[in-house]
């Protein structure tokens, strides 16, 4: 597993990963977030050696982030 996004989130740091979970294995290039993922995702975590770059419009258009252990 190289990142795992999730639907819920929580100022309080033992529950700040909550809900349902996406998980997102080293390599992929997914230029469309799953069915009912879109707007979804409140927190994520990326492991070590891993990055995950995101983009604000789907078929990796819009602005993009990228997001390291």
């Amino acid at each position: 597993v190289c990142a795992q996004l999730y639907a819920d989130n929580s100022p309080y740091y033992d529950q700040c990963c909550a809900g349902d979970v996406l998980v997102v294995p080293p390599g992929s290039d997914v230029p469309y977030m799953p069915r009912g993922w879109s707007g979804r995702a409140s927190s994520l975590v990326v492991g070590t050696r891993c990055e995950l770059t995101v983009w604000s419009r789907k078929a990796k258009k819009g602005k993009s982030r990228r997001f390291s252990a």
